[in-house]
This record gives C-alpha cells, structure tokens and sequence, in this order.
C-alpha cells in the first residue's frame, strides 16, 4: 500500500464516508486510496477541535490517537478550561502566530489508562492518571541536568501538538503522573495550574512572611491557599474583580484589595506590615499590578513572575535595584518536583476545592466559555464521562 501522511481531517472523514456511501473508491488516485482504507480501519472520539483560524472551537469525531513503545493511550474523564484555551478560543494575535489548525486543544486533565506501549513498564489498564503537559526533548543541558522545566526545545499539548479536549489522548510514559485514590478528581483535573502556583509558592521560604499576591484569578487564589497552608503570616490579594476577590477570601486571603478603590498599603496598619511585603507572586500580567508589587516591596523582597507581561511594561528600576530585589521568572512546573510536592501538600491537607465554582459536560463547552469571558468564575471543569 503507498505510503501516505497520517494526519486525519475531520474533513477527510466526511469525504471518506461520502465515497464509500457512494461506491466510488475507484476514482481516488493511490494516495487517498491508501488514505481511504486507514480512514475505514479507525475509531473515532469527540474532541473539541481548532479547526479553522477564526473564533469558536467545534466537537468534531476525531481518530483515537494510536499509540507508540512508550506511550500511554488515557481516557480523559475530567478536562479544565485554562486562559491559554480562551485564546486559543477567542483566535487572538498570540493564537494566530502560535496555533496551527486543525489542532486538538487542552492541557488540564485527569483520566484513566486505556492502553500501554510495549515499553511502558509503570502504568497499567485502569490507572488514574494526569500528567505534565510540557514534553522536553531529554537531550539538552538542562534536560541532562534534571531541569527539564528548563528545556528549550518544550513542545506542548493542546498547542504544539493535540491535547486533551477529547476522549481519549496518548502521553509518552515519563509524563504520565499517578493520581492517588484519596485526592478528589476534580483537583486532579487541573494539576497543571495548581502546579503553577505551587512551583511559585516553593520558590521561596514563606513561614512568618508577609505576601502581595496581584492577581485573583484561579491560579491566584489557589497560590493564596498554598502560601497560607505553608505558614505565611499575611496573604494580600489585589484584583478589580470583586468576584474573585471574594474567591481568594474564601481560599485564606487576610486581606483583599479592590485597587480601584483602595490602596494596598491602606491595609499595612490593620495587618501590622511596617515597611512592606517580603515576597510578591505577580499572577495577573497586568503592568500596573507588577507596579504596584515593586512600590510595595520591603528591602530584599522575592518576586515571583508568572503573569505573562506585555513586552512594553514599565517598571521604577530604582526600585528594585536600590531595594535589592530578587526576581524569578516562572513557567510551568519542575519536573517532578513540584508534581511530587502538589501531591503531597493536598494529600495533607490543602483545599483547593472552593475555587471550582462551575461544571459542564463537554458538549457544553460553548456555555462553559461563555461563562469564563464573563470573569465570574474560578475554574470550570468540563466532563467527558
């Protein structure tokens, strides 16, 4: 049979099913023969699919991935909507230079082995399962070095190649991360973010410290929640949206500041902060808010960066040189540290549950985005089952 490129179409089915229906195999030309009767041997599953370079998404049946040596074919059972889906929604300017349609989106999820590769030496049929959507090359410096959070050459799911909108999705083995049977779920659906706040909250030593948090959106207050289960003396949160606001007091903040109507030293005095915060978790890529972190940093302060900032943002450089500020950029999770160490923390103890505040089943998504561009909302979960 002639060799031919894999990469199925939602398109290419309809067609198929439209020649076989018709019985006119006989006109298509080697290629799309061989095409034809790959299309005819597969499985199918809903997906949610980018499909063209304009907004929406559309559930499309999509082939069941197949898997290699060393992968893991996973039934999603639970997905969660991230902002990067909203873009990816929404065909903004970081989407259109980025997103290559048709693609499968989604990266939050958990689910449960379907399928092993012959290599695959850890998992087994009916394994809970999430896992790290960051997939490194294994070969570069800081691969070698055991920082593949680091690695330059990181492609990722629902991005770079298809994710985890769907009803079945393959991993390589060394991704896969085991969910334990007394972590609920729905946390395990959205790992991936969790992580992110994690990762931001270890980077720094946070028992007795004051902490400035700007930025209430989920990974936010879920930070809010981690500062405060690793022993931060004060928790502020500054946002515009009084509804997430009241979500990051309800995940622990001591205080929470609407800054257009206050001023986030207004609450140094009822929290007993004399000369400012000694660590910053910047969530929001807001520049005002990065402005408003460093202006509000004691000498020697540690910032965290995970917002993405535009490229133009202003910032008082004197303050964070004659301040001896610390700065760390963070993306995504340390692999597997911050995998081992999220575990751990909600395995202990740490709710993160409140922040989910809305469900939907998957053929439901079009509600699910309407809902989250509304900004009223923590994380949404979508289900599969």
């Amino acid at each position: 049979m002639p060799r031919f490129n894999k990469r199925v179409t939602s398109l290419d089915i309809v067609l198929f099913r439209l020649v076989q229906h018709c019985n006119l195999q006989k006109f298509l030309d080697n290629d799309n023969i061989a095409k034809f009767y790959y299309v005819l041997t597969m499985s199918f599953m809903k997906a949610l699919v980018k499909k063209s370079p304009v907004d929406g998404l559309w559930l499309e049946q999509m082939p069941i991935p197949v898997i290699g040596t060393n992968d893991v074919l996973i039934k999603i059972t639970k997905t969660a909507i991230c902002g990067t889906d909203l873009h990816i929604y929404h065909w903004d300017e970081w989407s259109q230079s980025t997103i290559k349609p048709p693609l499968i989106i989604g990266h939050e999820f958990v689910g449960v082995v379907e399928e092993i590769g012959l290599g695959v030496t850890h998992y087994k049929k009916g394994d809970i399962v999430s896992g790290e959507g960051h997939i490194t090359c294994g070969y570069c410096r800081n691969c070698r070095a055991g920082l593949r959070h680091l690695c330059h050459k990181t492609i990722g799911i629902g991005i770079q190649r298809d994710g985890a909108f769907a009803e079945y999705m393959t991993l390589p083995e060394g991704n896969v991360w085991p969910v334990h049977n007394d972590i609920d779920t729905d946390v395990a659906a959205f790992f991936d973010p969790l992580g992110n706040a994690v990762h931001c909250a270890l980077s720094f030593s946070m028992v007795a410290e004051d902490v400035l948090i700007t930025g209430a959106g989920p990974i936010g207050c879920m930070a809010t929640s981690i500062c405060k289960h690793l022993g931060a003396r004060n928790v502020v949160v500054s946002d515009i949206n009084d509804y997430r606001l009241e979500l990051a007091a309800k995940m622990g903040a001591d205080r929470i500041v609407n800054i257009q109507n206050e001023k986030i030293e207004d609450c140094f005095s009822e929290l007993k902060i004399s000369s400012g915060f000694d660590i910053g978790l910047e969530m929001s890529g807001n520049p005002s808010a990065l402005q408003d972190l460093v202006r509000t940093m004691y000498h020697g302060g540690k910032i965290a960066l995970l917002g993405i900032l535009p490229n133009d943002t202003l910032v008082n450089w004197d303050d964070i040189i004659f301040k001896g500020l610390r700065i760390k950029g963070i993306y995504g999770r340390e692999m597997f540290e911050t995998w081992y160490k999220m575990t751990q923390l909600i395995r202990g103890g740490l709710d993160v549950l409140p922040i989910i505040t809305h469900k939907f089943n998957a053929e439901d998504f079009q509600q699910a985005f309407e809902v989250i561009d509304t900004g009223q909302c923590g994380k949404v979960i979508l289900n599969w089952d």
